[in-house]
């Protein structure tokens, strides 16, 4: 199931498709998809496919393609502080884009019926929170996963705001489903093969509205019970804070105010030919993509051949039909990229040519990575190392 959207090259161009053909939609869920690198939860040989709008299994470990992942997070409409429940909660790619937007106190549950399955999403859980800058752009909702058929839950466990099956729902199930939600709560699950949206609007009354056409796996059926008792899969427990964790929380959260309120004062400045119209819907949309891609490689030492610059690159004015001050950002934007292109000197033998001065002009020096300043504030904080190493979750990087 997928292949509605163009591949993209990498994690952010893929997301660019997506909003392109309207499957993500909130400024929230974006955040959440370009936080999380898609690539990561593949197996190392197979990460060229990880673009492209396709399921990929290997094994146990399955991923839905990207475009079931953004209908599934725009119907959970997800807040802070809900609690969300994943059955069949696989590499948990789905759970921790959730727990970005779930913040610290939040409720992040995941049942997977493959034990290698559970083992391989704490790999990757655990990579994600020590080596990706991300991690430290959000307040985060750890995901915690159990073992276990998602049909064997216990009808006395705790409900849930938001609950998402990732397998084909049987209809004799359908109403074992709404009893896992709290009144209020969202159910996104594909039933007779439509993804489907189930509100919880009262003890006995349900809203349902169906997303799309999809064709997932079947639930795997409960096996028989042993020795005539059922067999039982426990939630996880709804765990108290610590103080010391609640501390360092805190302690985030006020050292990151001041790189939030930084960020909202230049979000709207150009940083690059093409940064503002990255994420437009219309004609203007490829010629954007291509001044973001051309600078990316520019940057990173990539001198380009005139045969792979298009013409087109040449007349970059589009008829009008947006506010003027857009279109004089836009035209701003178009002329630096021209510059980019001009910039660049003719390639010698070895790729770059010229002086220093020349190189840097031309991106032959490389860019200096961007700084997490999250991480350099806690390190700069007069406490002792280890006390520093718990407040970046004893990061990597």
């Amino acid at each position: 199931m997928g292949g509605a959207v163009s591949a993209g090259e990498d994690n952010d161009e893929l997301i660019d498709n997506l909003k392109e053909a309207h499957y993500i939609r909130s400024d929230l869920v974006e955040r959440a998809f370009r936080a999380t690198d898609r690539a990561d939860y593949y197996l190392e040989e197979y990460r060229d496919s990880a673009y492209k709008d396709l399921a990929w299994r290997h094994g146990n470990l399955h991923l839905s393609a990207p475009c079931i992942y953004s209908e599934v997070m725009e119907a959970l409409d997800l807040q802070p502080g809900l609690s969300f429940l994943n059955l069949g909660s696989g590499t948990g790619y789905l759970s921790t884009m959730v727990g970005l937007i779930l913040g610290p106190f939040g409720v992040n549950h995941g049942v997977e019926l493959h034990v290698d399955v559970v083992d391989y999403a704490y790999q990757k859980l655990d990579h994600f929170i020590k080596n990706s800058d991300s991690f430290d752009k959000f307040e985060f909702c750890e995901p915690t996963f159990v073992v276990g058929n998602c049909l064997e839950i216990p009808p006395e466990s705790r409900q849930y705001d938001r609950v998402y099956c990732g397998a084909g729902v049987q209809k004799e199930y359908e109403n074992y489903m709404k009893n896992l939600l709290k009144v209020g709560g969202v159910l996104v699950l594909p039933l007779e093969e439509k993804l489907t949206k189930i509100t919880r609007t009262g003890q006995s009354s349900w809203e349902t509205k169906k997303i799309i056409a999809v064709t997932f796996a079947p639930l795997v059926q409960p096996k028989q019970n042993v020795n005539g008792r059922p067999r039982s899969v426990p939630l996880p427990i709804f765990e108290v804070r610590t103080l010391q964790d609640l501390s360092r929380i805190a302690i985030r959260h006020t050292l990151r105010q001041p790189i939030a309120m930084e960020e909202g004062r230049t979000k709207r400045r150009v940083s690059f030919p093409g940064a503002r119209a990255m994420h437009r819907y219309g004609p203007r949309f490829e010629r954007r993509r291509f001044c973001r891609r051309f600078y990316r490689q520019c940057v990173n030492s990539v001198v380009l051949h005139d045969s792979m610059i298009p013409t087109a690159m040449d007349d970059c004015n589009y008829p009008g039909g947006v506010e003027e001050e857009e279109e004089e950002v836009e035209e701003e934007e178009e002329r630096g990229c021209r510059r980019v292109r001009e910039d660049l000197p003719e390639e010698d033998e070895e790729g770059c040519s010229g002086t220093e001065e020349d190189k840097s002009k031309s991106g032959c020096a490389h860019a200096e990575p961007p700084v997490n300043i999250l991480r350099e504030k806690i390190l700069r904080l007069p406490l002792p190392e280890p006390l520093k190493m718990y407040l970046l979750y004893y990061r990597e990087k």
